[in-house]
């Protein structure tokens, strides 16, 4: 039976973004052990993802060195005898842990310094696969080869008795349809719709008699908040739930509103109908991977910048991006809950 390995990357958005190559893989090898070395944030990920048979902790934050920790998890990862490593990250410390576990094939693309470490190194042709999720997929080929086409979207899978539970936890029900917020974005507040839209969207919710609920995490708890504080009514989970309660209880949505997040990609994987805001970001290296997605961006002449925050100061690309734009998205998604537009004038 072949073991591979994977280097998983830290993003949650990245880490679901991977799932297609780990379904080639299984089409390739029937039989396969795929195990991934992933930070621990990332573990309900792949819980979720039939292709991934364990899961281990990448303990050492982003900078971090630590050749003899390394050295030490390489040693416990040898004794599992893996074929191949494929490295999904481009640094060299990603590569270090599988060379010091002597795993005899070791892929990945050219990167920081990485000659040698990787002994199956690819050269990318980024014009060829422009889209992340094509660069991971080409990864299963051999050198040279493109990704099988078509890439399948990711899927994660939910376990209908934990999400249940996790309902019955926080007070939740499913009364009326949920529209699922999701106002963060870890990247930076250039790629956040701005917290006054968000709530004026969610008031236009409210009174069309849909539920809205607010996703996030600790460090999205702030705009979470302000949205809250603008629009009673909403339910606001925002740091109340993990990861893997999050998933769960989006998976009950029937449309999410989404930055180019982690939780973007999650909603796809899902199957959940899904608006994507861009703002300083672009639909064309990391799109929502689903046939039931609008995008919604304004293009203007400044975007994208790709910055963290707006380097010209007025981020009109997501202040001028109205909520009468992401209303107009979801009725094309979901005409049965949304259909007429809206009202700028109730709220």
């Amino acid at each position: 039976m072949k073991k591979i390995l994977i280097v998983a990357p830290s993003w949650v958005g990245d880490a679901i973004m991977a799932q297609p190559l780990y379904a080639r893989l299984k089409a390739q090898h029937p039989g396969v052990q795929i195990d991934v070395l992933a930070p621990a944030w990332t573990r309900p990920l792949h819980a979720r993802m039939a292709e991934i048979s364990e899961s281990f902790d990448n303990p050492f934050g982003h900078g971090e060195l630590k050749l003899g920790a390394r050295w030490r998890l390489a040693r416990q990862l040898k004794k599992r005898g893996y074929d191949q490593a494929i490295l999904l990250p481009n640094s060299l410390k990603s590569a270090l842990i599988p060379f010091f576990a002597g795993i005899p094939t070791r892929t990945g693309w050219t990167g920081e310094a990485r000659h040698g470490l990787v002994n199956d190194l690819r050269k990318l042709d980024a014009a060829a696969l422009p889209k992340m999720v094509e660069r991971f997929a080409a990864l299963a080929e051999a050198p040279d080869e493109p990704p099988a086409q078509p890439i399948p979207f990711p899927q994660l899978h939910v376990d209908g008795a934990e999400r249940q539970a996790t309902l019955n936890r926080l007070d939740l029900n499913l009364a009326r349809p949920i529209v699922a917020c999701c106002p963060g974005a870890e990247y930076g507040p250039a790629k956040r719709w701005p917290a006054r839209h968000f709530a004026e969207f969610a008031r236009e919710c409210l009174a069309r008699g849909l539920q809205v609920w607010l996703f996030g995490s600790g460090k999205d708890k702030e705009i979470a908040d302000e949205i809250e504080a603008l629009a009673p009514g909403v339910h606001n989970l925002a740091s109340r739930t993990s990861l893997a309660e999050a998933i769960d209880l989006m998976s009950f949505a029937s449309v999410a509103i989404c930055n180019d997040s982690g939780l973007m990609h999650v909603a796809a994987a899902l199957r959940v109908p899904l608006v994507a805001i861009y703002g300083s970001s672009s639909p064309g290296f990391t799109p929502p991977l689903s046939a039931e997605a609008q995008i919604v961006t304004l293009d203007l002449d400044c975007s994208p910048c790709f910055e963290r925050t707006c380097p010209l100061g007025h981020m009109n690309c997501l202040n001028q991006l109205g909520p009468d734009l992401v209303g107009a998205a979801v009725a094309r998604l979901r005409a049965d809950i949304w259909p007429h537009p809206i009202n700028l004038t109730r709220s």
